[in-house]
């Protein structure tokens, strides 16, 4: 099975996003100024990108009780297919070195990440040392880290990779010499040992646009806004929200590329406002840049509407202080522990999964409490699953 890249979009925004995406629009995708062609209301035509058995997947591992430690979902899994492991037990399974291919900290999402992981790595005392090589979102520089790396007698080695086919062959070479675990993003390849990801694109959008279909009349206008095309993950959270709105009524009136960029997102919700009178409802397929569209409403006097964000502290602020009528679907950071968890079950011989599937919980207005926590940085993540690991808050930019 072929493992696709599933970016972190949560925090992809702005230069670094258009530097590290493709931006090629799949036919039937909105132009730059957000027209749209083909069938539905306003939607345009389904994507290239779209997987009608991934996406029916999804939503149905969106409906599982995962299998885990109910406290702790970076340790969950949904539906998995456990594999032997035993061919790559450490004989001495003390003093472990570990190692990491990281493709960058270049966003907040990856900063939260790689602190959680580097946490989880200082609660294992078996790990005597931790290597990371940053590949400052740099493919070329990420297969020259990865070969370093399968140099340096690790015992283990975790990648994200910073794209999906140019790593591919770098995996490949690394998978001969040691066990590698991929996570976040994938490759085309099944050589890693397990992978690890939570649900995916598709519930995410769905989720979003489930929400919007509830709480909106019908007939009501929707604004969705968008990133950039031609990236994988963003036309599967996409797709999804098409299907939903397609069955709804709902009348879509702009699809929009916001680039990430909070102005243009202001002056994106200015300008449906003028021509379209209301907006009844707008769907996000990322929350960077959801503080902005809220404040693009109370600038035109309007009140806001039903919205959908993410789990980025300065929207969960707004969405509490404002009383919002809301949702912040999430791709949860918590999964940065996971690959140190499953790199030492693999060294101890025990059993995997060979796709590790995480949960991919949502914050809702029942939630909102247990996940908004004072004295955090506006763009720290909720789902960290951070909280009880030493050095909160302190370590994660929080006050004590």
């Amino acid at each position: 099975m072929a493992r696709h890249a599933l970016v972190p979009v949560t925090v992809l925004f702005g230069a670094a996003l258009l530097a590290g995406c493709t931006s090629d629009a799949p036919p039937g995708a909105p132009t730059a100024s957000g027209s749209t062609d083909g069938t539905g209301s306003g939607t345009g035509k389904q994507s290239k990108f779209f997987d009608r058995a991934e996406y029916e997947r999804q939503l149905a591992l969106a409906d599982e009780t995962p299998q885990g430690p109910a406290d702790k979902p970076w340790e969950q899994m949904l539906g998995p297919e456990l594999i032997d492991t035993t061919q790559y037990k450490k004989k001495s399974p003390g003093s472990v070195h570990l190692c990491f291919s990281n493709a960058g900290v270049f966003n907040p999402w990856r900063q939260v990440g790689l602190k959680n992981m580097q946490a989880e790595v200082a609660l294992h005392k078996e790990i005597s040392e931790f290597t990371v090589l940053d590949a400052q979102g740099k493919d070329d520089k990420q297969i020259s880290d990865i070969q370093e790396l399968t140099g340096k007698g690790c015992d283990a080695l975790i990648v994200s990779p910073n794209t999906t086919a140019t790593l591919t062959p770098a995996v490949e070479q690394a998978c001969a010499k040691v066990p590698v675990i991929v996570f976040d993003r994938g490759v085309e390849t099944d050589c890693a040992v397990t992978f690890i990801n939570p649900i995916g694109g598709y519930g995410y959008g769905a989720v979003a646009a489930d929400f919007l279909v509830e709480k909106v009349k019908p007939k009501g206008k929707i604004l969705a806004l968008r990133i950039s095309p031609g990236v994988d993950v963003l036309e599967t959270r996409w797709s999804a929200a098409k299907v939903a709105f397609d069955k709804s009524g709902l009348d879509v009136v702009d699809v929009k590329f916001t680039d990430g960029d909070p102005a243009r997102t202001k002056s994106i919700v200015s300008d449906a406002l003028t021509r379209n009178g209301d907006i009844d409802g707008v769907w996000m397929d990322s929350g960077a840049t959801a503080v902005a569209a809220v404040e693009a409403f109370e600038d035109a006097g309007k009140d806001v509407p039903p919205i959908t964000g993410e789990d980025q502290q300065d929207f969960l602020q707004a969405w509490k202080e404002k009383k919002l009528t809301a949702i912040a679907p999430s791709y949860p950071t918590f999964q940065w522990r996971t690959p140190v968890i499953a790199a030492l079950r693999i060294l101890g011989g025990q059993q995997v999964p060979r796709e590790w599937k995480l949960p991919q919980p949502t914050v809702t207005q029942d939630t909102l409490d247990q996940y908004l926590k004072p004295g955090m940085p506006p763009l720290h993540y909720a789902m960290c699953g951070c909280e009880k690991l030493p050095g909160f808050p302190k370590k994660w930019g929080g006050k004590e």
